[in-house]
């Protein structure tokens, strides 16, 4: 596949015991036609294989004290590492490239010079159950599309979605928004992305560049979850009155998910909707976590450091 070799491509991926999956993420890694310059990862504390697997698959290696770990900084900092590179492509240790073209496919998006962030279509894992299984097909669908601002008219929220389980940067858009938000208690890719598409730059969804990622989240981890988006939409609430609220998209994911359950599987139905509802009050405890005490804060959040760090 030909992509355009001007751009210098750097692979940065943040790490902490990543796993029985990580020598098979680095081998999909290994198989890739992409020539990658650079290949790091950020690691905040592995005490199992994860930093000898990956020195053994040619990646350099730097660190950071697990207190100090932040999504926003830890992908700011991978960053400055690689000066040199116009094209940085994250990645989490928990994403498995499917294709040998998955890297060089998203990547060729920065063919569009306005395009300043890109990212690709994650898979259900191979066994994924049924609630996670419609997650990535309903969020990932299989055609691409070039988000620019004037789309928020007819995709709200959705315009600035995207994903660092695998997704790429052109550096100067990265910088001109002034790199990754450093105390966030996650999604620092849409908060990016926002910012971008506010600066005239593009999104592109790359549906053909494809990696294997999903979760099988309990219904309290879900509560959590939703948690913590509530706080990371009432601490950035310029994302929700420049795009929109979210009510309307989630509506149409739970129609869609009731479908997709008496479709697929009927025994499912009492943890969805279990979920749903952990889901739905997790989200209105983070919007007003600021009236909660901190022990509950950290308590309900699924990102407890990130409460270490706000105290």
């Amino acid at each position: 596949m030909e992509i355009n070799n001007d751009h210098k491509i750097a692979l940065l991926i943040p790490t902490l015991n990543a796993g029985i999956n990580w020598e098979q993420f680095l081998k999909s890694v290994d198989q890739q036609s992409a020539q990658i310059t650079r290949k790091i990862i950020l690691d905040s504390g592995s005490d199992d294989d994860t930093v000898i697997l990956a020195k053994e698959h040619g990646f350099e290696v730097q660190t950071i004290n697990k207190s100090d770990f932040d999504h926003g900084y830890a992908r700011q900092l991978l960053a400055q590492f690689v000066e040199e590179c116009e094209i940085l492509v994250y990645l989490t240790q928990d994403s498995i490239l499917s294709s040998v073209d998955s890297i060089s496919r998203l990547v060729r998006a920065f063919d569009e010079v306005t395009v300043g962030l890109a990212y690709g279509r994650q898979l259900p894992h191979k066994g994924a159950k049924v609630l996670e299984t419609h997650a990535r097909l309903f969020n990932y669908p299989p055609a691409s599309v070039v988000k620019k601002l004037e789309d928020k008219h007819r995709l709200g929220i959705k315009t600035a979605s995207c994903s660092n389980s695998f997704a790429a940067y052109r550096k100067t858009a990265l910088m001109d928004v002034g790199g990754f938000p450093c105390h966030t208690i996650f999604a620092e890719d849409v908060i990016v992305g926002g910012q971008m598409l506010i600066k005239g730059w593009k999104i592109a969804y790359v549906a053909d560049s494809e990696v294997f990622h999903s979760h099988d989240y309990t219904v309290l981890e879900e509560f959590k979850r939703y948690f913590d988006i509530g706080v990371y939409h009432s601490t950035n609430q310029w994302l929700l009155d420049e795009f929109g609220k979210a009510d309307g998209e989630g509506l149409k994911y739970l129609k869609s998910e009731l479908k997709y359950v008496l479709r697929n599987n009927l025994f499912v139905l009492p943890k969805m909707m279990a979920s749903i509802a952990a889901k739905f009050l997790g989200y209105k405890l983070g919007m007003m976590h600021r009236s909660l005490s901190s022990k509950q804060r950290k308590q309900f959040s699924m990102h407890k450091r990130y409460w270490d760090k706000n105290i």
